[in-house]
């Protein structure tokens, strides 16, 4: 059985820590920063980690 090959543009957005959280980036903050305010700019500035049951099937398609 041939092996799994690891999903190449989950790989460019997420990153995998060394215990085992998936980051991944904040939605929201592409354009129009404008006429977010200023609480909203600093949340999506940051990264945040994945619940449970996405971080598990991202693993498992970036082979980890």
């Amino acid at each position: 059985m041939p092996k799994q090959k690891t999903h190449k543009g989950l790989r460019k957005r997420v990153k995998v820590t060394a215990s085992g959280k998936v980051k991944r980036k904040r939605a929201g903050a592409g354009h129009l920063m404008s006429v977010k305010n200023a609480k909203h700019r600093r949340r999506v500035g940051g990264s945040a980690t994945m619940t449970s049951a996405t971080a598990k099937t991202a693993k498992i398609a970036l082979c980890k």
